[in-house]
């Protein structure tokens, strides 16, 4: 038997019986040395296997490790020493009733049914409950008030409520409650037909069909032997770019308009369609929907295609250098306002575990194009993107320069032609039996990570998706410790995180 976790690679498939199964003290120990010493958690969660019930995590170093363990009833948690195991031991309990005595702030993720239809470890009523009825986190005083934000807000946007305890204008608490979106993603594509998987793929977080499509494509393909030929890894990697770019341009548009500077935002916005329209060139949906399937993707790049993205992408590439040197350079104003807002520390960021813009704003120059590269990227430049302030310029200024890069990376990708075989819509997938995939990916909030088991007979036993704005949401909230609440706009819109992605 293996004492500690073992190493894996990034969308390939091992069998289920090579993953150490540690006596569950031996993998509560190895799991809390690795994250104590500077190690992250991508994935862990439980699942049924028969009558049994385990855990698995995978974590990362500069290496993907893995391990798994019996699940106990209830265990000291994880998260009363090391913090990055919160959220995922708060989901676990939500999800399978397994209870982390002593967790720091055990309470409802999405206000779920347990998976198993059995009580739950919180006293849930869920023919009364709805997400936030509980006691929310108060701070006594007489001269503290509590503001309440949500669930419905002003915007065309999801629901999402927000407590602040404030004294005066300084907020001294936020917390924040989801929970309002979910749509019970992980049993339905259990549930699902196989040529359905790709379409739900695509449904998780509207904003990241790229990035979600992606990871369920490379985890089918290692669970079924199929492989991708260079030109669709190619596209795959120029439709993760646009995505990149249609978000962040969207981004520095809205926090120009939170600063009433209209200019940029305007420009901003005409640019984000622009980008949305390269997407609709590609593969007819200006979100990419329909572009990737297992084997590969369902539209090619033609020679006029490539003319045509090439000339659009160097028509706008001076004009989005422009604005941004509007927005960030030349207006002391904004940047004035930008700076010092929202400070996240590098320290917090790492206790956290934040990821993508949220976390190299801070200083973490983690990037899983860089670290764990799939599809095209092992062959690109990708750039140790960090800032070290940690606050609403920091966050801008990672967008600013990642959308100038992924416009050069995507122009280098279509110096050639890109030829491939496009795949069928509704390719048959045979999955290999009793075997486990994780895919990881760097969409544009950050880790994208699915995780696939399969049972002896090849069908799916579980399937876990991680989005980044899980390892997020607790960032924007430490960003409005002892600041203003007239600042919570601006730093809401400078992590731009996602709901549905969160709620699952």
């Amino acid at each position: 038997m293996e004492t500690g976790f073992i190493e894996i690679s990034n969308g390939a498939a091992v069998a289920r019986d090579t993953i150490p199964h540690l006596p569950f003290e031996t993998f509560r120990r190895e799991a809390m040395k690795i994250v104590g010493a500077g190690g992250k958690v991508v994935q862990f969660f439980a699942y049924p296997d028969g009558a049994a019930l385990k855990l698995l995590a995978v974590l990362r170093t500069d290496r993907l490790l893995v391990a798994g363990s019996d699940a106990p009833a209830a265990y000291p948690a994880l998260s009363a020493h090391c913090e990055p195991f919160h959220l995922f031991e708060r989901e676990i309990a939500e999800q399978y009733g397994i209870r982390p005595e002593g967790h720091p702030w055990l309470k409802m993720v999405r206000y779920h049914p347990n998976y198993r239809g059995l009580p739950d470890v919180f006293g849930n009523d869920y023919a009364k409950d709805i997400p936030g009825r509980y006691d929310y986190y108060s701070v006594a005083g007489d001269e503290i008030h509590e503001v309440a934000v949500g669930p419905v807000h002003a915007g065309v946007i999801e629901p999402g409520h927000f407590r602040f305890n404030c004294i005066g204008e300084r907020v001294l608490n936020l917390e924040i409650q989801l929970g309002y979106q979910h749509r019970g993603m992980e049993p339905m594509l259990l549930a699902a037909a196989a040529k359905r998987l790709p379409i739900l793929a695509e449904s998780i977080a509207g904003d990241t069909t790229v990035g979600h499509s992606l990871c369920q494509a490379q985890a089918v393909e290692a669970l079924t032997g199929i492989a991708p030929d260079d030109g669709a890894r190619i596209i795959r990697t120029i439709a993760l770019e646009l995505e990149r770019l249609q978000n962040h341009v969207g981004d520095l548009g809205a926090l120009s308009g939170d600063v009433a500077f209209l200019p940029p935002a305007n420009y901003c916005g005409r640019m984000r369609g622009d980008f949305l329209n390269m997407s609709l060139l590609l593969c007819g949906n200006r979100f990419s929907k329909g572009l990737i399937r297992p084997g590969g993707v369902r539209f090619a790049i033609d020679d006029d295609v490539r003319t045509t993205l090439k000339s659009r992408i160097l028509e706008i590439q001076p004009q989005v250098a422009h604005t941004i040197d509007l927005l960030l350079v030349s207006t002391p104003s904004v940047r004035a306002r930008f700076e010092g807002c929202g400070i996240v520390s590098r320290a917090d960021a790492e206790h956290l575990g934040l990821v993508g813009p949220a976390g190299r704003a801070c200083g973490l120059a983690y990037d899983a194009r860089r670290c764990f590269p799939t599809e095209h990227y092992g062959r690109l430049e990708i750039p140790e993107n960090a800032e070290s302030t940690g606050d609403v310029y920091a966050r801008a200024k990672l967008r600013a320069d990642e959308a100038l890069q992924s416009m050069r990376l995507i122009l280098s990708m279509l110096e050639d032609p890109v030829k491939t075989d496009c795949v069928l819509p509704e390719t048959k997938m045979n999955l290999t039996g009793s075997a486990f995939v994780v895919t990881v990916n760097e969409a544009w909030r950050g880790e994208v990570s699915h995780c696939l088991l399969t049972d002896d007979a090849g069908r799916l036993l579980r399937y876990k998706i991680k989005d980044p704005s899980f390892h997020n949401w607790n960032g924007l909230s430490m960003s409005l410790r002892d600041t203003g609440i007239s600042d919570f706009p601006l730093n809401n819109k400078s992590f731009n995180l996602s709901y549905c992605g969160f709620d699952l």
